[in-house]
C-alpha cells in the first residue's frame, strides 16, 4: 500500500477523532473547548471538500444531459 495514502487516511481519521472530542467536551459543559482543539477542528474544517449547492447540481446536470445528447446524435450522423 502507498505510503502516502496511509498518511493520509490516519490524518482525515485524527481529524474525526478530534471534532468528537470537541464535541463530547461541549456536552459535558466543559463550555469552550480548549485552544488548541479549537485550531485543529478549524483546520480540520478547511480541509474537507466544498459542496455543490442544490442549483449548481441542477445546472451541472442540465449542461451533461445536453453534451450527452449532442454526442449520441453526433454518433448516429457517423454511420
Amino acid at each position: 500500500m502507498d505510503t502516502g495514502r496511509i498518511i493520509s487516511e490516519l490524518r482525515m481519521e485524527r481529524g474525526r477523532i478530534n471534532r468528537v472530542i470537541v464535541a463530547l467536551e461541549l456536552l459535558n459543559g466543559a463550555g469552550k473547548p480548549a485552544p488548541a482543539a479549537r485550531r485543529v477542528t478549524l483546520r480540520v474544517a478547511h480541509a474537507r471538500k466544498a459542496h455543490l449547492s442544490a442549483a449548481a447540481r441542477r445546472r451541472i446536470s442540465e449542461l451533461l444531459k445536453k453534451r450527452w445528447a449532442q454526442r449520441k446524435r453526433q454518433g448516429k450522423n457517423r454511420l
